[in-house]
């Protein structure tokens, strides 16, 4: 059998966009083969397609040699095509074995057979490495675990077509490598796997092939050893990109963000260690300092106490020398604060308003965007288009686009596009490239460089290594709710930084920070 599945000229339209543009995609039987390509290139419609979850306008789907039509996702688990999506499908308060059985239970004499399922579970983690506890909540585990619990729900149903829509985007360094070696694992027991992604370190280290999509078109299909890096990015976004930050050494200024003693309580019961713990620092004009850390150190909860989404337990945040510790989060967005925050779904947009709306969530109620109290459409639509152009947001249909509707890397643009746009004295970045291709990155960090050479003060939060040496001027390390060390980018190693990260090193003299 050459190919275990044969995607041929798919083609599938959407109102004002062609998402997928007679596409072809052939992928060899035990196998980990990369589809890469631009936020918005059709890469997921493409496997949502082959999952059943749309249907193509035109093109034929064959299965193990076999045309199939592939109606719904239990066609596909018929099939043995199982999907883990970017945003994962799971049930919070349930536990881990209740979701990976929900839908497939045994029943018996009218109540459900957990003791067969939950051995099955404990079997296929331990074969796999997966090391998941069947009995914990979702609502308790890290995001890490929550992509394994993803996988054991498809190798409970036995599927050995596996997707993996951008499975990286969301984990740390560790669990990334954690994933790969699943991944490598899963095509040794001869499970054929799609990897969705445009981080071309990760195809280079895990792809055995990756195929190319740009603008709902097929590029090519390219052996991963014999392709370069910058081969791939040329192919993705049709012109070479600079895969290194461009930027001079930083002119500080005066102090436009100061934290003092900053400290937020813990949110479990019984839990009395602060999750912030005594944190100080401040950021100056001119300056991009970037917060280094594992995932759950504590920056998020930091940065959620300095915008005013978190209560602070103590401590103060000054801006521009103005105390606004207990002012409201429209009080800091109006007076020079702007956030990009890390869950763009749950901070960042308003998922059903449209692009035009999302794009003046904070100055609506400003001239000229509403009039005697009524909003001004015409002058929301010009906003948004200039913002469209400046910043390449693409969008079916325009500002009347549906934000839920975008790819994720359009909707983390429209965000970064928000609040550069209100020319705010800090920017506040919590992994602005989280999910981004190259393309993006390569833009989203010119952006934050040009805002920084414009005199702004950048506070980075970032879990990408590179991206914490190549963007900042400063690095300050958070390790259990402390900073513990301060490092200049250009004297430190990526080693050095991990170990302070991992909490095996702490830096001496923090007064300063």
């Amino acid at each position: 059998m050459n190919h275990i599945i044969e995607m041929l000229d798919i083609t599938k339209t959407f109102p004002g966009i062609i998402a997928n543009d007679c596409v072809t995609l052939q992928v060899k039987p035990g196998e980990i083969h990369a589809l890469l390509g631009e936020n918005g290139a059709g890469k997921s419609t493409l496997m949502s397609i082959l999952f059943g979850l749309y249907q193509p306008d035109s093109g034929i789907i064959k299965i193990r040699e076999e045309e199939v039509h592939i109606n719904g996702p239990l066609d596909a688990n018929r099939l043995g095509i199982g999907m883990v999506h970017q945003h994962f499908k799971l049930v919070h308060n349930f536990t881990v074995l209740q979701n990976i059985i929900l839908g497939v239970e045994t029943v018996k004499g009218g109540f459900l057979e957990m003791q067969t399922a939950r051995q099955k579970v404990i079997e296929l983690s331990n074969r796999y490495g997966l090391k998941v506890d069947p009995d914990a909540l979702i609502s308790e585990i890290t995001v890490g675990m929550q992509q394994r619990v993803e996988i054991l729900k498809m190798l409970y149903r036995n599927n050995d077509i596996l997707i993996l829509d951008e499975p990286t985007a969301v984990l740390t360094p560790q669990e990334i490598e954690e994933l790969m070696n699943i991944m490598r694992t899963l095509t040794r027991e001869g499970k054929s796997i799609i990897f969705i992604t445009h981080k071309l370190a990760e195809i280079k280290a895990v792809a055995n092939r990756c195929s190319v999509l740009r603008r709902g078109k097929y590029i090519g299909t390219v052996d991963v050893t014999s392709t370069s890096k910058e081969m791939l990015s040329e192919m993705m976004v049709g012109h070479k990109v600079n895969l290194t930050v461009q930027k001079e050494s930083s002119k500080p200024k005066e102090v436009l963000l100061k934290v003092e003693q900053l400290s937020v309580a813990a949110k479990k019961e019984g839990h009395t260690k602060n999750i912030v713990n005594d944190v100080s620092f401040s950021v100056h004009g001119g300056e991009i300092v970037c917060i280094a850390g594992i995932d759950g150190n504590g920056q998020t909860e930091l940065v959620q106490a300095i915008t005013g989404l978190t209560k602070l337990k103590s401590g103060k945040v000054f801006l521009k020398e103005q105390d606004v510790t207990g002012q409201s989060i429209r009080y800091k967005n109006t007076h020079g604060l702007s956030h990009i925050p890390e869950d763009r779904h749950l901070h960042g947009l308003v998922l059903d308003y449209t692009l035009g709306d999302n794009l003046v969530l904070q100055e609506y109620f400003k001239s000229p965007y509403q009039k005697r109290g009524f909003l001004n459409q015409q002058a929301i639509l010009e906003h948004a288009n200039k913002l469209i152009q400046k910043f390449d947001i693409r969008s079916g249909q325009g500002a009347s686009t549906i934000a839920r509707s975008m790819s994720g890397g359009n909707q983390q643009k429209a965000i970064i596009a928000r609040e550069i746009s209100k020319e705010p004295d800090v920017l506040i970045a919590v992994q602005p490239t989280r999910g981004l291709d190259v393309g993006a990155i390569s833009f989203i960090h010119e952006q934050l460089v040009k805002e920084r050479d414009k005199g702004r003060g950048i506070l980075l939060v970032s879990l990408e290594l590179d991206e914490v040496m190549n963007l900042s001027d400063r690095i300050l390390v958070m390790y259990e709710g402390e900073i513990v060390a301060e490092l200049n980018p250009k004297e430190t190693t990526i080693n050095e930084l991990g170990l302070y990260m991992a909490g095996s090193k702490r830096g001496n003299d923090l007064s300063n920070a």
